[in-house]
């Protein structure tokens, strides 16, 4: 008599052996966890099942918190992002008369990562929230001039939050994400400056979306011993790692940023590649973006 197993069933012996074969992988990558990644990393993949050069799943919605002008949540794998976006008037300054203010801040709760304390911001969020001030000044995705609503009088101030809700890596690029979809989101009243009663007059019944100049999008990389490159890190990735990058770049393959915080040195060969590949997922997330963003304004 002949028995036929299917190939899905495993007998007891083949089973115990890859419970420990999964036990001994775990212990290895406890006590080892470079030599682990290493491990995958010279067969050309990744822990995660990625090739190298492989990005996570993102998905991305927008004007989900109806309480913002403006709104948008990011995912990357597991790393979430919410960033929502209030606008306030306020006068100009002095100095500025004829422009606006954008101010953005990255908050890195406990509840996204046991490696975060309740608090004051700490030194990662401080360096996020300086880096998306710089990736907004030197990209001009929006001319601060455009805020200005009277000159010298008055201005919008766009407070854009960003938050984590999740943390496994990768953090700069969700944070640009959520804050270019946001604000391709907000939506501000009209208003005009009365001089007679030095007073501004909100119509909350006209409103219109902001003036996007650019459309700037961060990829970050890390490196493994000094020579091999990934995409799109995972928080344990980047703690192994020898050297972290981020490219900017925007829809005209203009180069926006380069933040390297640190690490090894890149040869110039590398930091091609790396721009190479920027200008690739740009395109990707700008189209993702514009996607969701005409299905949302299609069901309003």
């Amino acid at each position: 008599m002949l028995y036929f197993r299917s190939p899905g069933c495993r007998s007891a012996e083949s089973q115990t052996h890859v419970v420990n074969q999964n036990i001994m992988a775990a212990g290895f990558k406890t006590v080892e966890p470079l030599e682990y990644h290493r491990s995958f990393l010279k067969e050309n993949c990744r822990p995660d099942g990625r090739e190298l050069s492989e990005f996570r799943t993102t998905t991305l919605n927008i004007g989900s918190i109806s309480t913002a002008n403006g709104s948008a949540l990011v995912k990357f794998g597991n790393t979430t992002v919410m960033c929502g976006i209030k606008a306030e008037l306020a006068n100009p300054t002095v100095e500025t008369p004829g422009k606006g203010y954008i101010v953005p801040n990255v908050d890195l709760p406990p509840l996204c990562s046991s490696r975060f304390r309740p608090g004051p911001p700490g030194e990662q969020a401080q360096a996020a929230s300086q880096f998306i001030a710089d990736v907004i000044e030197s990209s001009g995705v929006i001319q601060t001039e455009d805020l200005c609503i009277d000159r010298g009088k008055l201005c919008w101030v766009l407070y854009c939050d960003m938050m984590c809700l999740d943390y496994d890596g990768n953090l700069l690029d969700a944070c640009i994400v959520a804050l270019l979809a946001a604000l391709k989101n907000t939506r501000l009243p009209e208003v005009t400056f009365n001089t007679e009663t030095s007073a501004p007059e909100v119509n909350s019944e006209k409103r219109q979306g902001l003036c996007i100049r650019k459309h700037p999008v961060a990829t970050s990389f890390c490196i493994f011993d000094d020579s091999i490159l990934i995409v799109d890190p995972t928080a344990e990735e980047e703690s192994l790692a020898t050297a972290q990058l981020t490219v900017v770049t925007d829809e005209e393959d203009r180069l926006c940023s380069v933040h390297k915080p640190g690490g090894t040195s890149m040869s110039g060969q590398k930091l091609q590649e790396c721009i190479s590949r920027a200008t690739a997922r740009q395109r990707e997330i700008q189209k993702l973006i514009d996607k969701v963003a005409h299905s949302v304004k299609m069901e309003q």
